[in-house]
Formats: C-alpha cells, structure tokens, sequence
C-alpha cells in the first residue's frame, strides 16, 4: 500500500515538474491588439467637468513584457472630441457665449504598463492583473464648427486674434499629451488577452477647442467690401445669437492657466507572439 502511495506522489510531482518545464518552455515574445471605446472632452468648453458628449475612440497597440510586472507599448489612437456651450445651459455667461467645436485627434504614444500582480500569458495561476500605465505622446487635432451648415476650420481664422500683429502667433496643431491610467487585463488563452483601460490624457494645449484667453474683435475688419459681416467676425464672437454680443476687447472668452485635455475608456482583445525554447534539463 504504501509503496502504491508514494508512486502516485512521484506520478503527480513528475507531471507537474512536466507541465511547468513546457509552460516555461514558451517565451511571450510581444502582443499586438485592438481597444474601442468612447472619449469624453475636458476644457474651456466643459470645464466643471461634465460627462455628458462621449464620442467614439479606438485604436491599435502592440506591447512588449519585460518580466511578469513591467511592459511597454507603442500604440496609435484615434478618437473624436467636440462641444457646445449650448449644453451649459446652468451657466449664463457659457451659455450666452454660445461657441462651439469639433475635431478629430490623431495620437501615437508610447507608455509604461505596472502590473500590481505577476502576469504570465499561457500560465494557470498568473493570467490576471490590474495595473497602471503612464507615458508620453503626440497629437494632431485641428478644430472646425459650422456656420450655416457650412464646416469652417478654426484656427486660420485666427478668432482670438493668433497670427494678427500686436496678438500672439497661430497655434500649432500638434501638440504633446501625458496619458496616465488604469485597467485590468486576463489572459483568455495561451494566445489572447481581454481587458478594459480607463486612460486621462493632460496636453500641453489649450487650443483643442479653440478657446483660451481674451475676446479680441479689433484684430480684423468686420465686413466685406459688399457690406456682409465676414466669417471672422462671425465666429470670433457668436453671442449675437443669444442676445446682446457680449464680445468686447478684452474680455476672458476662455481660461488659459487650465489646457484641454480628454478620457478614453475602452475595451480590448490583443493576441500573443509566442516563441518555443527548449526546457532545460536543469
């Protein structure tokens, strides 16, 4: 009997020193996936914050493990941002002001992943974390409205005076971001992973929305030659539909001491690039 007891133990510890010589023997060499999700804008537009115009995000990544706990990846995304003061309804002056924007954001950044518990693609026991990331990136946006049905690009106009003497220069339309998050990830089979990330994105500009600092009416002509106010003149101050203008030279139009800046919260499925190596003897 006991010599039937200590071959079932023998049996059991050899298939498990098996099983745990052919997981090692599979090296996670990098996953590539897909994120979908939604963005939500934040700025002189929305700045209490309020998350009520979620729009679409999505993008494609590819991630490289360096250990169980540390990863780094480079991924591009695209997300959709836009707003109206018609939705600040509670405040008079933000409702009076009566702007409003639209832009697509083009992205690629590069950001570290920190997993809070040892992740192992293809393992029994390690095949879930949380973790958090933080990183760097660019990004090109160009914001645009519509006047009379028409899409009108923002910035060569320069409604805040940009590009005119005596006003600051024209802004660029890249800028730089600093996403930071986090999200939870499960490895689904040897070969894919599923999680979810909630991603807060700082920037250095204030112009995502076209508005930051002051109203500035005397930096162009108001009319044209045939008497017609011009699309400047239109735009820079957009009050007149709301009542009385309230654009005067001078006055704050937005807050330059806060940039813009946005969330993404997604989903996403990635599939892992496995290389096989023999066990050691050891």
């Amino acid at each position: 009997m006991m010599k039937k007891v200590i071959f079932c133990a023998l049996l059991v510890g050899w298939i498990g020193l098996r099983a745990s010589a052919q997981e090692q023997a599979f090296v996670h060499e990098g996953e590539f996936g897909f994120n979908v999700g939604a963005s939500q804008y934040f700025g002189d537009l929305n700045p209490n914050p309020r998350f009520n115009t979620p729009n679409i995000a999505f993008g494609a990544f590819f991630r490289k493990q360096f250990g169980g706990y540390v990863a780094l990846r480079v991924e591009a995304n695209y997300t959709f941002l836009g707003y109206s003061d018609k939705n600040n309804s509670y405040n008079e002056f933000m409702y009076r002001r009566n702007l409003s924007f639209n832009t697509n954001i083009y992205e690629l950044a590069l950001q570290g992943d920190f997993n809070f518990f040892k992740f192992v693609p293809g393992s029994e026991y390690n095949r879930f974390t949380p973790y958090i990331t933080f990183g760097i990136g660019t990004f090109y946006y160009n914001p645009y409205t519509y006047l009379n049905g028409q899409k009108i690009y923002l910035r060569p106009l320069g409604t805040e005076g940009q590009g005119t003497p005596g006003y600051p220069r024209e802004y660029s339309t890249m800028a730089v971001c600093f996403p930071i998050g986090a999200g939870i990830k499960y490895n689904l089979t040897r070969r894919m992973n599923i999680g979810a990330e909630a991603v807060y994105r700082f920037t250095t500009t204030d112009y995502i929305d076209d508005v930051s600092t002051t109203y500035a009416p005397n930096a162009q002509p108001h009319y044209l030659p045939n008497g017609q106010p011009t699309i400047w003149y239109q735009l820079q101050d957009r009050s007149y539909e709301t009542g009385t203008p309230i654009g005067i030279q001078g006055r704050q139009r937005g807050y330059s001491n806060q940039k813009d800046s946005w969330l993404t919260a997604v989903l996403f499925v990635s599939w892992n690039i496995m290389s096989y190596k023999c066990p050691s003897a050891q």
